[in-house]
């Protein structure tokens, strides 16, 4: 009797783990138009507020955030919309003006130097 219950817990416990690894990861690459390591910080911050999202890289180089993501949990677009609505345009979603007229001159591009540090840029 000991034996079988021992087996059909362990039959349950491989059961259960190998549905835990058929969770649905998804990677994507969106396109923002962020400048900064202020701009970075808060483009990573909005994505990873997203329920599904696992990481969040925003590169300022190639202007392009690289996502892990759970598909079953979220999509492109609703990431995309929370990076949108703290000022930057994000793939084919535009920013929430009111974020971006918020953010520093030099995060909407229109000069200041760039630090490359999440304090932003200075004048």
């Amino acid at each position: 009797m000991k034996k079988a219950f021992r087996v059909i817990t362990v039959a349950a416990f491989i059961f259960a783990a190998m549905s835990f690894a058929n969770v649905e990861a998804k990677d994507a690459k969106i396109k923002v138009n962020g400048v900064c390591g202020m701009c970075k910080t808060k483009i990573e911050k909005a994505a990873k507020s997203v329920k599904g999202v696992k990481t969040a890289v925003w590169n300022a180089n190639t202007k392009e955030l690289t996502l892990d993501y759970n598909e079953k949990l979220t999509n492109v677009k609703k990431i995309s919309q929370a990076v949108a609505k703290v000022g930057y345009d994000a793939g084919e979603i535009k920013a929430d003006k009111d974020a971006r007229a918020k953010l520093p001159a030099c995060c909407k591009g229109e000069g200041g130097s760039h630090h490359g540090t999440d304090k932003g840029c200075s004048k």
